[in-house]
């Protein structure tokens, strides 16, 4: 496995985290974390609405973001700060939108922004809300995906749908702690088992991919219900603003 590579984390997850994604991969299961437990919630909020409004926009080009919807993180979770048009969702996602076993979940300094397509904001935006909803509730990690596996085993989550992707493309995200990973890219999440047909990881390949809910890939035997996610990244040669990435920076 690479030791360094960005997913979504929220979002994520968000990144994806959704990542979710959101964010970043890395060799979780051999590093100690430096966010062991939460932090005081007023740490993962922003304190002007309209600058996390700004900052989600700017996660795609504006010609798709500003016509999109836009949710703010509040100490109650997110709630829609902007009504779009275009099927579009863009948010700020938190560490805790990306995989349970990254070591910077609970990190008060993940600010991803991220803009999800219609797809991904019918299947990927109610799993990214819950886990706020359950973060800011001060729930643990345990309740977090206990939580989710029986929302999935309710069917009060809906299934993951075809064309979800999602745009991470700002130039003022914080993805990681680690150095210069803060590069423009599009994440595609998706049902697919094997990454090697996408081409991820072949000598080469732009592609780079991660299970979305723990980077282990191993989930627990109990959360069975959660869907196999992987999401595919591919990094974008521009920001948002159409300015050049220095993708040797990364």
């Amino acid at each position: 496995m690479r030791k360094n590579k960005i997913g979504a984390l929220l979002m994520n997850g968000s990144i994806l985290l959704a990542g979710l994604g959101i964010a970043h991969m890395s060799m979780a299961q051999n590093a100690a974390t430096p966010y062991p437990k939460m932090a005081p919630i007023d740490q993962y909020l922003m304190a002007d609405p309209s600058a996390e409004i700004a900052l989600a926009r700017s996660a795609a080009p504006a010609s798709i973001s500003r016509d999109a919807t836009v949710l703010v993180l509040g100490r109650k979770g997110y709630e829609t700060a902007a009504q779009g048009k275009n099927g579009f969702v863009c948010l700020v996602a938190r560490g805790w939108s990306g995989p349970f076993d990254w070591p910077e979940f609970w990190s008060p300094k993940i600010r991803a922004a991220d803009c999800l397509n219609p797809q991904a904001a019918r299947s990927i935006v109610p799993i990214l809300v819950l886990r706020a909803k359950m973060a800011m509730a001060g729930r643990s990690k345990a309740e977090m995906l206990s939580a989710l596996n029986a929302a999935y085993e309710h069917k009060q989550l809906p299934p993951i749908e075809d064309g979800a992707m999602d745009y991470m493309m700002s130039k003022s995200s914080y993805l990681t702690d680690e150095g210069g990973h803060n590069m423009p890219h599009l994440m595609f999440d998706t049902l697919v088992k094997d990454p090697k047909d996408w081409g991820s990881g072949a000598a080469g390949s732009p592609v780079m991919s991660c299970p979305y809910w723990f980077i282990a890939e191993n989930q627990p035997p109990h959360m069975k219900a959660l869907p196999p996610i992987l999401v595919f990244l591919i990094p974008a040669p521009t920001w948002s603003d159409g300015t050049p990435a220095d993708m040797h920076a990364h």
